[in-house]
């Protein structure tokens, strides 16, 4: 399964705790906890995958940047 696919499922699951939540009137305290762990491991998924592709996309416009200065000067 590739990261796009992770992040999708991760993305999915804070959707659709951040729904429930959002929908109740009353909270299940007891099962409050569980949701809140579950979100926070979709949330880090999350934003390590972000963090990750913007890195690579930097370093890829980077390259590009030089590449093109590279060409110029010749």
């Amino acid at each position: 399964m590739s990261n796009s696919q992770h992040y999708a499922e991760n993305y999915q699951k804070l959707e659709q705790i951040a729904t429930q939540l959002s929908r109740q009137e009353r909270i299940d305290i007891d099962q409050l906890l569980p949701m809140i762990d579950e979100a926070m491991a979709a949330y880090t998924f999350c934003k390590a995958r972000i963090e990750q592709v913007e890195t690579l996309l930097q370093s890829r416009l980077q390259t590009t940047m030089n590449a093109e200065k590279s060409d110029n000067n010749e």
